[in-house]
């Protein structure tokens, strides 16, 4: 299957991770031809499943508040913050333009 530019920029955007070399391009592709073997799989009279766990219980606890106000400590283990915020993934880089991927899918 043809990794497009605007499917390789869906994807940089949604899983924050950069194609931007053609090693990158080919592992998609490769990952994409082994994700393709599911449509091989005969589903007939199956039907969807709302759970794993369906055949289960799913027990829920109360949700009582025992603590609160611990912004400021929380906030002490992140590696990057913007104002009150942890910044994720730390270290995040910068997805180049549309045109500057078209580049890179051609040459794979």
């Amino acid at each position: 299957q043809e990794v497009t530019v605007e499917v390789l920029d869906r994807l940089e955007h949604l899983a924050l991770v950069d194609f931007r070399d053609a090693e990158g391009v080919e592992r998609l592709q490769k990952a994409i031809q082994f994700a393709d073997q599911l449509h091989e799989v005969n589903t007939d009279g199956v039907e969807p499943m709302d759970s794993v766990l369906e055949d289960r219980c799913l027990y829920l606890r109360e949700d009582d508040v025992t603590e609160g106000n611990c912004t400021k400590e929380l906030l002490k283990n992140a590696r990057e913050k913007v104002e009150e915020y942890f910044v994720a993934p730390p270290g995040n880089i910068p997805l180049p333009k549309l045109e500057e991927r078209e580049t890179f899918l051609q040459g794979s």
